[in-house]
């Protein structure tokens, strides 16, 4: 079998590959390690092996972890990426460095009322169903483009980019990884300050490198580094 550290250097080479194949530099995209439903023992394994980004799907596994011993007093940067109901931003507002699943204006809304009352500022992506599957959380691009407006002046909240989770066909996945790029430029435009919304959360263990070549800043892989194990 092989270990945490190889398959994070192997993945690691995947994207420095795409990078050049794509003419990026490999320093513009970050490895998320999507640690849900593993253990922080393997946390911290990869953590050990230069990995200092992870991804969190489940509010109650993600407070597990956060407060684990094995973890304790290390510079974990944790995002959550998993769909999030508005009543459980409370339990992880200032303690992930990103959240990549607003989905509505109502989150949006409630992540704003959090961070005012915390005096905290927090960093978020747009969720965006590019597939059009109903069985996909996330925002149709027409309705991130009609409420972006508003959502850029909530306060306390910074739109950083957007998210998706595109099609398990890899020639649909790009052709859908293309479109999210196409919205982020759109929302540029009409943002009070483009600067801060440069973030793209797309690509996974299986398509990736489809996601790099669209313009990716942020992969998300688990089972490629961690098995399924």
């Amino acid at each position: 079998m092989e270990s945490i550290a190889s398959n994070l250097e192997a993945i690691r080479e995947q994207i420095n590959s795409a990078c050049i194949e794509a003419g990026r530099d490999p320093a513009s995209v970050r490895l998320i390690a999507v640690s849900k439903t593993k253990p922080a023992e393997l946390v911290r394994e990869a953590f050990d092996a230069g990995q200092v980004e992870f991804g969190e799907s489940y509010v109650q596994e993600f407070l597990e972890k956060f407060e684990d011993p094995q973890l304790e007093n290390i510079p974990v940067d944790w995002h959550f990426i998993g769909h999030l109901q508005s009543n459980k931003i409370r339990s992880i507002i200032g303690k992930v460095s990103l959240i990549h699943g607003i989905d509505k204006f109502s989150t949006a809304e409630e992540l704003s009322k959090r961070a005012v009352q915390h005096n905290l500022q927090a960093d978020y992506l747009l969720e965006v169903n590019t597939s059009g599957e109903a069985s996909k959380y996330g925002m149709s691009p027409n309705d991130v483009l009609s409420e972006a407006e508003s959502l850029f002046f909530l306060p306390n909240i910074t739109i950083r980019g957007l998210m998706t989770i595109a099609s398990y066909d890899r020639v649909a996945a790009r052709e859908e990884f293309r479109q999210l790029r196409m919205l982020l430029e759109s929302l540029q435009k009409i943002a009070p300050d483009p600067s801060k919304l440069t973030e793209l959360s797309m690509g996974m263990s299986g398509d990736f490198e489809e996601a790099i070549y669209e313009g990716a800043t942020m992969i998300r892989v688990g089972s490629a580094i961690f098995g399924w194990r």
